[in-house]
């Protein structure tokens, strides 16, 4: 699933005719000191970045001048969240509100259908208010043949208990919002919350769509660089990752960065070879103490030049300490395409971190030869195991091999320093 930033969802509200508050983005203090002057104050100044919560962590803040908001941008605009750098800001006008709702379309798989979620309380947590207050929320599935008709939503809101003038447009903006979500094909479209403000009027206060990734190349005119479901903006390494798995279809080489900003010790890279393999292979480097940096699922038999680009890119990350593949133990993808793509990756690079790979599936023994034969020479410990060698066992050699050369480099420095 690919989200959209705040800012970009609205002005797909904006197209199907929802309102949303007057405003655009800005990339510095000057800038929002600017657009502030334009729609007048008070404004709000919020953060555009793949997180929740953003208030909590600093990334939403208000202005009573263009001046102070201009201030509040750059305090925002220093923050790193997550990892995540805010690099821009939605300035908009600030509405007195009287009333505050939640509205979102979200695709329900169990069901096979959209389904229009709404409470007649807005707020952060829609999980939590549908537990503590199930009187409160409504669910209710779309037929996705007819849509969600006008008199669907209003139905909706009168077993609420929303009544009198309100009745009306909120309905239509229902209907729009789910109109948003069939057009551009989202998993989920979501305003939160649904403001009434003091003219009588309901705008999409905040709101988020998340695109279905199968369905991002029917809609260029989005600009997803990325058709994946992301935390944070793509990364040098996604972008070329993501050039290679566009550019060849054989096999799946899914890749995506988990930290952007290592700092400390106890990262490693980590190389899976299919879902269930990969999972297995994470969670055993978690139990040893380990912190992955990158998922990365290879599967589905690619050859080995793709195996080789996918090395590459792992070992491209700064700051990790060792390399980690771990396979499922009955692939059925020839093994040996795995190993000569390490191979070639390993002897450019002159591997020197540590690595333990574990092959599982057809032709595994061939491919621990290649590995062994063809890497012996190469400064890196390096270790070869199949499937009948467990994964915990592999994540716990990986780590003595680390300590053993952490211990081995500072034994060098005092030995240099004696001298």
């Amino acid at each position: 699933m690919t989200k959209l930033l705040e800012y970009q969802s609205k002005e797909l509200f904006k197209r199907e005719g929802l309102n949303v508050c007057p405003g655009r983005t800005a990339a510095s203090s000057k800038e929002a000191e600017q657009i502030a002057s334009e729609i007048g104050c008070p404004v709000v100044i919020k953060g555009q970045a793949f997180i929740t919560s953003r208030a909590k962590a600093g990334a939403i803040k208000f202005a009573e001048t263009p001046q102070e908001a201009g201030e509040k941008a750059a305090e925002i605009l220093s923050l790193t969240i997550k990892g995540q750098r805010i690099e821009k800001v939605l300035v908009e006008k600030k509405l007195a509100l009287k009333k505050e709702y939640y509205a979102g379309i979200v695709v329900n798989d169990a069901l096979r259908s959209p389904m229009l979620v709404f409470s007649s309380m807005g707020g952060s947590g829609i999980e939590e208010l549908a537990a503590e207050h199930p009187d409160k929320v409504i669910l209710q599935p779309i037929d996705i043949l007819e849509g969600l008709q006008e008199y669907e939503a209003r139905n909706t809101l009168i077993r609420l208990g929303i009544e009198g003038e309100e009745i009306q447009p909120l309905a239509g903006l229902l209907v729009k919002l789910y109109n948003t979500a069939r057009r551009y094909e989202a998993r989920s479209a979501e305003i939160n919350p649904v403001g009434l403000s003091e003219d009588g009027k309901f705008y999409a206060v905040d709101g988020r769509v998340v695109i279905d990734d199968n369905a991002v190349f029917r809609h260029p005119e989005l600009g997803i660089e990325i058709a994946r479901e992301m935390d944070h903006p793509p990364t040098r390494l996604d972008r070329v990752a993501y050039k290679v798995e566009a550019n060849d279809y054989r096999g799946t080489f899914y890749f995506m960065q988990l930290e952007t900003e290592m700092s400390g010790p106890g990262y490693v890279g980590f190389h899976g070879a299919g879902g269930g393999g990969s999972m297995m292979g994470m969670d055993a480097l978690m139990r040893a103490g380990f912190k992955v940096a990158n998922f990365c699922d290879t599967s589905g038999n690619p050859p080995a030049s793709k195996i080789y680009r996918a090395v590459k890119i792992i070992l491209s990350q700064p700051n990790i300490e060792g390399y980690f593949h771990s396979g499922s133990g009955v692939a059925s993808q020839e093994q040996y395409h795995l190993a000569r793509g390490m191979v070639k990756a390993f002897r450019e690079l002159n591997l020197s971190l540590p690595a333990v790979i574990r092959f599982g599936g057809n032709s595994e023994e061939e491919a621990i030869n290649i590995v062994r034969e063809y890497t012996k020479d190469l400064p890196a410990p390096i270790e070869v195991y199949g499937r009948s060698t467990s994964v915990d066992y592999c994540a716990g050699r990986l780590k003595e091999l680390i300590h053993a050369q952490k211990t081995d480099v500072s034994k060098r420095g005092e030995q240099d320093v004696q001298l």
